[in-house]
Formats: C-alpha cells, sequence, structure tokens
C-alpha cells in the first residue's frame, strides 16, 4: 500500500502542474523539469503500485513520474515540489531583469533624447548670442584684467583702458586699447558693459572719474532712450563696491555686482567648474530686493517691496534683463558655477574663507617657512598656501580686511582659537608633571 501523505503529495504535484501549465504553459517530463507546451493538458491516467508511479498522460503530452516504493515520500517531498518552485522563482527572476532591462533602456533613451535637446538649445543659444555680441569695457587692464579681455574677446568685441598704456598687449589679445586719460573715447565705442577691473584700493576714485563722461555720454543718447552701460564690478568684496555705484553712479546705469573664484594662476587652464557669484543690483533704475525669490517675469524693488513686471515699462526692462543675462552667458559657456548670491551674503561667506586662507598664508609665510629634506605632504601644502597667497599684491590682502566688515571678526576667532589651542597643550603638559610628582612619591 502506498503511504497516505504520497497519495496526497501526488496530487499536489499534478495540481501544481496544472496550474503552472495554465499560466505559463509549462509540462513537466521523467525528470521533473519544466518544458514549454502551449497546449491545455488533461491527465487521463494514473497508474500507481508499490514500488513505482508511472505514466500520467494528457492528450498532447504526457507526464511521467517514477517514484520507488522505498523512497516516494522523501523523494517527492525533497525534489519535486522544492525544484518546481525553483524554477518557477528563476523564470520570474527572468522576466523582472527583462522588466528592468527594457526599463534601463527607455531611461537611456529618455537621456539621449535630452541630451540632444540640451545640445541643440546650446547651438540656439550660442547662436543668440553670436547674432547680437556684447561690446564690452575694461577698465584697468592689469594682470586680471588680461586675463579676463582674452576671454570675453571670443564673444564679443573688448575694449580696454587703464592709466599705463598696454596697446601691444591689448593688441596681441584681439582688444582694443584707449588711454584712461581719455574716457569720452572709451565710452564712444558704444560699450554695453563696462566690467570694473580695479584694485580695492583705487574702486572709487575710479569710479568717481567715470560719473561725469558718464552723463555725458548718457545726454548725447536720443530721448527716450538715455540709457547708461551696465556697470559691473568684479571685485574681492561686494558691499563695499555695491554701495558705491549705487551712490555715484547715474540712475541710467544698470548694475551687477559680481565675484570670479578664480584668477589668472587657478584659471590658466579655462574656468570651467570654477565659481562665479553674482548679484543682480540694479535694472532700469530699480535696486532689487535680494531676499526675493528671483523670477523670469518680475523682480521686487527693494526698500519699497514693490513688485515690477519685466514687461511694465516695455524695452527699457527687457533691454536691462536681456543685457544682463547676455553678459551671464559668457560666463556659463566657459563652464563656470554659477552662483546666485547677495553681496552681504557674499562678504560673510568670504570671511570664512578667502580671507582666511590670505590671513593664514600671509601668516605662515612671515615664519620664513622653507622646503627641508623630509617634507610630508601636509607641509607641501602648507608651502603652497604661502606661495599662493603672498604672490597676490598686499593691496589686495589689505582690501578683503578693510572693505569687508567682517574680517576683523575672522581675526579674533583666529586669536581665540590660537589661545585655546595653547592653553590645551599647556594644561596637558600640567597634567604630566603632576603625575610625575605623585609617581615619585609612591
Amino acid at each position: 500500500m502506498i503511504k497516505l501523505p504520497s497519495i496526497f503529495r501526488i496530487f499536489h504535484i499534478l495540481l501544481l502542474t496544472m496550474s503552472v501549465q495554465s499560466t505559463n504553459s509549462f509540462t513537466t517530463n521523467g525528470n521533473g523539469d519544466l518544458a514549454s507546451s502551449k497546449q491545455n493538458q488533461n491527465i487521463s491516467n494514473a497508474e500507481l503500485n508499490t514500488s513505482t508511479v508511472t505514466t500520467m498522460s494528457s492528450r498532447s503530452t504526457g507526464v511521467n513520474m517514477s517514484l520507488s516504493a522505498g523512497s516516494s515520500s522523501s523523494s517527492s517531498d525533497g525534489v519535486g515540489d522544492g525544484e518546481t518552485k525553483t524554477k518557477a522563482e528563476t523564470e520570474g527572476d527572468q522576466l523582472l531583469i527583462k522588466a528592468q532591462a527594457g526599463k534601463i533602456e527607455e531611461l537611456k533613451n529618455r537621456e539621449a533624447a535630452l541630451s540632444r535637446l540640451l545640445s541643440a538649445v546650446r547651438k540656439e543659444k550660442m547662436s543668440a548670442l553670436r547674432s547680437r555680441p556684447l561690446t564690452i569695457g575694461v577698465v584697468g587692464f592689469g594682470r586680471f584684467g588680461q586675463f579676463i579681455s582674452e576671454t570675453f574677446a571670443k564673444h564679443g568685441r573688448v575694449v580696454a583702458t587703464s592709466r599705463s598704456d598696454y596697446t601691444d598687449i591689448a593688441s596681441d589679445l584681439g582688444v582694443t586699447y584707449v588711454p584712461l586719460s581719455d574716457p569720452d573715447a572709451f565710452l564712444d565705442n558704444q560699450l554695453d558693459v563696462i566690467v570694473l577691473a580695479t584694485s580695492i584700493v583705487s574702486f572709487e576714485s575710479t569710479v568717481q572719474n567715470m560719473v561725469e563722461p558718464l552723463k555725458r555720454y548718457i545726454a548725447k543718447q536720443k530721448r527716450g532712450n538715455r540709457r547708461g552701460p551696465l556697470i559691473v564690478d568684479v571685485l574681492s568684496v561686494k558691499e563695499y563696491p555695491r554701495q558705491i555705484l549705487l551712490d555715484l553712479l547715474p540712475e541710467e546705469c544698470d548694475i551687477m555686482c559680481a565675484h570670479p573664484m578664480f584668477g589668472p594662476d587657478s584659471g590658466k587652464n579655462g574656468w570651467y567648474n570654477l565659481n562665479f557669484v553674482y548679484e543682480r543690483t540694479r535694472m532700469d533704475g530699480v535696486v532689487l530686493d535680494q531676499t526675493a525669490a528671483d523670477n523670469e517675469e518680475s523682480f521686487v524693488e527693494e526698500g519699497t517691496h514693490q513688485i515690477h513686471s519685466v514687461h511694465e515699462n516695455s524695452e527699457a526692462h527687457i533691454e536691462a534683463k536681456d543685457r544682463m543675462e547676455r553678459f551671464l552667458s559668457i560666463w556659463e559657456e566657459e563652464g563656470c558655477n554659477m552662483v546666485p548670491l547677495s553681496c552681504a551674503a557674499h562678504d560673510a561667506h568670504a570671511a570664512n574663507s578667502q580671507f582666511i586662507t590670505h590671513l593664514m598664508g600671509r601668516i605662515l609665510g612671515a615664519q620664513g617657512l622653507e622646503p627641508t629634506p623630509i617634507d610630508t605632504k601636509g607641509f607641501d601644502s602648507v608651502l603652497r598656501l604661502i606661495d599662493t597667497t603672498t604672490a597676490d599684491s598686499f593691496d589686495l590682502f589689505y582690501g578683503l580686511y578693510k572693505y569687508n566688515q567682517n574680517s576683523m571678526d575672522t581675526i579674533i576667532k583666529l586669536q581665540d582659537s590660537m589661545n585655546d589651542v595653547v592653553e590645551r597643550l599647556k594644561n596637558a603638559e600640567k597634567g604630566d608633571l603632576e603625575k610625575a610628582v605623585i609617581a615619585s612619591k609612591l
């Protein structure tokens, strides 16, 4: 007699097999393997005896199961059901993998489509920029002025002016040069943008000397279209030049305060992935509220919090916005990380990053540190910091201190930190001495 559990087990296998066939079109061969079938199964005959269980057949395919009398229960329990589940699970995993592969392929296709769209938009943008290239004036044609003018020249016409005669250098860079002693001739070049690339200490006097020539230039414009150029400062501090520009420049001049967080050394191989910080300060006589969210269609006036639409004054607002965006696009196209930031926030961050870097470099440089035969990588970094910071003029360092109201706080915090570290060293040394005295008395 066949044991009752084994009979139940056989029926369980049959039911499971038929269920799998109805959903996945499977049949079972004599070895327990699963084979594909598109036909419905009807079990026509089942023959059981004490030694074997044989031949369960259907119309289209046979299902043969051989079970030994002595091991029918253990064989079926140990292999049949478990193996069927494993095969089904494997098939499910394969379907899942195929589904995932299809999803990944779909995402890759969408990614490629977006990449093509981005490429097309950038080409259209470059075409728009080249159709109306900016004429950019650069005041201050020293090392930094030359550095930015060389790149500007790839995107438009550049006219430079400075106290010294840089005619030959300007010519080599594809830049028109006009002496600073003739500001009217400089402005007569129909400049869209003027970048003030002077030192911090000479910034205010440079702006003062430009005010009257700017007023004369604006007065020569046609009535109803009397707008001055966009004035951009690129100093390492921001609140100081912002206030000077707002106080001194004619209202017809738009203002942007910017800071490329790099220079001729760090940007010698290009501007890609370097930070460019900027604030849209004034457009068409309206000083922008820097706490308001940026909006393509409107902007908020500082103080009154009045909301202005770019369309409310027709061409004036649109021209102002367009000119700013064209100038910013130069930095974008060169690969800069564009960082919109208020002047106040910039100076707070700069005191704890740029100024403290220069401060530490100057302090360490004052110690006369020199390379040694046993330098560590850390000490190499210290020497590089000294070289980088001391390569800049002391006027720049002084300007970072004098014209950033947060700088003194940074100095005080550094002094306090130095005193704290020294005090901890002294306390540790004092503790060691006390332990030594106690040990000597034992």
